[in-house]
């Protein structure tokens, strides 16, 4: 590893909130005096304009806007110092009505200061404070049509864009807007996709092959000058873009995702950005979010970022296991994590119970969802409503790069801001994966917390493990321009070529809101080491440096969260040593640094503690394909480790009666409940409460109870009686008993705990008369493996009524209950039926594949169960005597094969009754 770059100067102060303009003047052609020409130019050809970063060094970046007299085209030149950097970029928009790429008349220039000063949720720094200059230039094009080319620079790049005053719209069919990079120059690229998950490699800018290649896009334009490219400020009036390049040269093009875009009125497109400046420089840029517009709402007090923990990537059918589920939750509350992530396959039947679990154990459930299940206002209101109304906490979104119209289109973008609208009024978090790349939108919606737009650690389940080439890349490309979720932390995958070490400094490499540590509770706990890593390590970042690294071979970064820094290195390539200097984390002079280091040993992981000068440089060993993480805090007296406690929740216990009733509308339920700590809890809680709280509609009569401290021994009892209202519709209705109480050691800003059992209320449906068939019958449950469970056809594809009719081994069905294993669907009898007879098999629709077993149960116990059947079975006759029964249960399992095609039918399924 190369010895670490310089850190910069110690946070100071306090940012304001707020977009701040400083200075601007109008200046008219004549007023805007060309600076002097570069080296290849003369002023008989083209006219020059700068605008200049406010600060002054030998670094500073200009940008030239230069006018060719000859053709009237515009391009763009980027320096930084003396250093050209972005030579000669064309400019302009094609619109349906005129070519405004060459032709312009400049008719004059408006220049303005400006600081962008706001604070963010999640990214590398909580508060930023970033000037700009931005200079205006009116122009005037093919038939008079005006455009306005805005270009802004601040220290740590260039950025432009284009703004039509036409308030009687326009139809934009492409820009010129391109890149001219030095054919030679180290470029470190990704094939573009719209969900930005393909291999990035290291190639020359002109040797790369003809293709699209993704934001954002790295060169190593000059010794010490890198230019790493990307748009910001995305909005649904305009697509997305990329980066076309033929093969041969330098050049890289924006093209639009879509042929046309229709505006019904004024445009401004997106930022075209250039993050322009050292490495230390474009790994710690704000650049992206600056340009984006300011925050949606102010009052974040309800975002909480945090660590998740997540059971898919190691054990991909888990997410439809209730139990399992617990166990990743059970692992989060010992370790003091915030959240728990129930990914593809969980149920709504005992989400609402595992939430309850979560909660009263101090975690929080986020929840994964298909972007088309909340594709349209009325949905998310639904989805987003009933998750409120459950305690979820947030969503991971996920595909939007199919399901239908462009991914990069106006029509995604649109829904973009549909769902960070929808979710941000129900207080939600956000995690967009199978997603387009941030392009300054954690700014304007501070509750998304992290994207995909990676080939991120899931890859390994899929036999395409990452190489540690490809992790040193990222920290340089992809995590520049927003948080991003890669899943660190997968220890027990066997095709894994980089070393516990690297994998444990991913983490801190690696920047997300939501940092989702991929592994099972089993696998930590052989990992003690990185277990203490992972309990201490925040997922908020006061400042985040560059310490050293060349993307493909290493890179060592450090971000301080209060007043310890944690530094995370990673290496790929032959075992060395590694040097940082201390020096630059700002410690004051003569001050004594701990530092605990983590590193590969010979048995596994292993920690060291020194003590040091604020001013040392520490030699760290790395091994191959090696990595390591350093926690360092102040020394101070008798101090002997940089961490702190782990908080975890205090046990409690909430007994509520009934646990269960069945009624009818009009009916009332006497309900009770106590709540204390459990047995062996020391600590009093504080400001205590209990009460029932029923969904609207329903009421409960009776005094909720509250005690100011709530001490060992003691508990806190309520009673209330809640009716069933007349238009209460048949199905299940939880009822909640709630107790909340503060936490011992929250601060008041933090949400207090939340205990909560529910009276699980049957409004019950009509009791079945005579020969009925059951899918004519009320479902009061209905579970699919895939699809929703159908009435009268087979379950088809995934959406809605896309099912065919029911088909066994040849045999046509009218009516019957189409599902997909795992599946489970319960009606209500009443105690009124005496037996249920069906027909059951694999559907004809998916052939000779598939297995599956079928079984049928009364009131929780078993009635009858087939063996497993198969696509090639006819179908087998099922009965049960049901005589007594109030709920009869039908299930579909899978036959043990794992094979997706498990379509089963339940055909002409009846019960007879009295």
């Amino acid at each position: 590893m190369p010895i670490l770059g310089p850190l910069g100067r110690r946070p100071a102060g306090t940012m304001l909130t707020a977009f701040t303009v400083l200075a601007t003047a109008w200046l008219s052609p004549a007023a805007a005096t060309p600076v002097p020409d570069s080296p290849t130019r003369t002023a008989t050809t083209s006219d020059v304009w700068t605008v200049a970063a406010p600060q002054g060094n030998k670094d500073q970046l200009t940008a030239d806007v230069v006018r060719d007299d000859a053709t009237g085209a515009l391009t763009l030149t980027v320096r930084r110092g003396a250093d050209e950097v972005l030579p000669d970029s064309p400019l302009g928009l094609r619109t349906k009505d005129a070519d405004l790429t060459r032709g312009l008349d400049v008719l004059g220039r408006d220049d303005r200061s400006l600081r962008e000063q706001y604070e963010m949720t999640t990214g590398k720094q909580r508060r930023v404070d970033s000037p700009m200059t931005e200079s205006r230039f009116a122009l005037r094009g093919d038939g008079g049509v005006r455009m306005d080319l805005v270009v802004r620079v601040a220290r740590d790049g260039v950025a432009f864009r284009y703004e039509l005053p036409d308030s009687k719209g326009t139809v934009v069919t492409g820009e010129a807007s391109g890149y001219r990079l030095p054919s030679d120059a180290p470029a470190w690229l990704l094939p573009h996709t719209s969900w930005y998950e393909e291999v990035r490699g290291e190639t020359t800018a002109g040797g790369a092959a003809a293709d699209d290649y993704g934001y954002p896009a790295l060169f190593e334009v000059a010794a010490d000058d890198y230019v790493l490219l990307t748009e910001s400020g995305m909005d649904s009036t305009y697509p997305g873009s990329k980066l076309a390049h033929a093969a041969g040269s330098g050049a890289y093009d924006v093209a639009l995702a879509e042929a046309e875009v229709v505006s019904p009125g004024d445009l401004a497109t997106p930022w075209r950005t250039a993050i322009v400046g050292d490495l230390a420089t474009v790994t710690e840029s704000t650049l992206v979010s600056d340009l984006a517009p300011d925050a949606e709402f102010s009052d974040t007090s309800w975002i909480r970022p945090g660590t998740v923990s997540w059971s898919w990537l190691v054990e991909h059918d888990s997410p439809r296991d209730f139990e399992r589920q617990k166990d990743y939750v059970d692992y989060a509350a010992a370790h003091g994590w915030e959240y728990t992530l129930v990914d593809e396959g969980w149920s709504r039947e005992w989400v609402p119970e595992l939430v309850r679990y979560a909660r009263a154990k101090g975690v929080d459930i986020l929840l994964w969802f298909r972007w088309w299940e909340v594709d349209t206002p009325q949905e998310m209101d639904t989805v987003f409503g009933e998750l409120n109304d459950w305690g979820v906490k947030g969503v991971k979104v996920d595909f939007m790069n199919s399901g239908g119209g462009e991914p990069e289109g106006v029509g995604r973008h649109a829904w973009y801001e549909d769902v960070l609208a929808a979710t941000a009024e129900h207080k939600l978090l956000v995690n967009f994966h199978g997603a387009t790349l941030p392009k300054g939108l954690q700014r304007t919606w501070p509750h998304l917390m992290t994207y995909e737009a990676v080939r991120g650690h899931e890859y390994y389940s899929f036999n395409q493990p990452l190489t540690p080439t490809y992790n040193t890349m990222l920290p340089f490309t992809r995590n520049v321009v927003g948080s991003a979720d890669v899943t660190p932390g997968t220890f027990s995958m066997t095709n894994r070529t980089h070393s516990d070490a690297h994998e444990l400094a991913l983490p801190v490499v690696y920047e997300s809101g939501l940092q989702h540590p991929a592994d099972s509770p089993e696998t930590y706990a052989t990992l003690p080491e990185a277990e203490r890593v992972l309990d201490q390590l925040p997922t908020v970042w006061d400042e985040t440096r560059y310490l050293g690294g060349r993307p493909g071979d290493d890179a060592v970064l450090a971000r301080r969260a209060g007043d310890r820094w944690f530094v995370g290195g990673i290496h790929a390539g032959a075992a060395g040593t590694a040097e940082a200097d201390l020096g630059r984390l700002g410690a004051d002079d003569g001050e004594r640094l701990l530092v605990e280091l983590v590193t590969d040993g010979a048995d596994g992981l292993a920690r060291e503690t020194r003590r040091v000068d604020g001013d040392a440089r520490l030699t760290v060993p790395v091994a191959e394909n090696g990595g390591f993480v350093a926690v360092v805090c102040a020394a101070g007296s008798g101090r002997t480790t940089c961490d702190e406690p782990v908080r975890t929740t205090p046990a409690t216990g909430l007994a509520i009666t009934p646990d269960a009733a069945t009624a009818a509308p009009g009916d009332e339920i006497e309900v009770t409940g106590r709540f204390a700590a459990a047995d062996g809890e020391s600590a009093t809680l504080r400001n205590v409460t209990l009460g029932a709280r029923p969904q609207a509609g329903w009421t409960a009569a009776g005094e909720n109870v509250a005690r100011p401290a709530l001490r060992p021994g003691q508990a806190l009892s309520g009673s209330w009686t809640v009716r069933v209202p007349e238009s209460a519709e048949p199905g299940y209705v939880d009822v909640p008993v709630v107790a909340e109480y503060r936490a011992p050691g929250a601060g008041l800003a933090e949400p207090r705990v939340h205990v909560e059992r529910a009276v699980r209320v049957l409004v019950a449906p009509p009791v079945p008369r005579g020969d009925a068939h059951v899918g004519d019958l009320h479902l009061l449950t209905a579970s699919n493996g895939w699809g929703p469970v159908e009435i009268d056809t087979s379950v088809g594809d995934n959406g809605a009524g896309d099912g065919a009719p029911l088909t066994i081994g040849g045999t046509t069905y009218a009516k019957g209950l189409g599902a997909h294993a795992p599946s489970r669907v319960t009606v209500y009898l009443g105690g009124a039926c005496t037996s249920f007879t069906a027909q059951v098999g694999v559907d004809d629709e998916v052939g000779d594949r598939g297995s599956v077993s079928f079984r049928a149960l009364g009131d929780g116990t078993e009635l009858t169960t087939t063996g497993t059947l198969r696509g090639t079975d006819a179908a087998q006759p099922v009965t049960a005597d049901v005589t007594g029964v109030d709920l009869l249960t039908l299930e579909v399992a899978d036959g043990g094969d794992g094979i997706s095609y498990d379509h089963a039918d339940w055909a002409d399924p009846k019960v007879t009754c009295g």
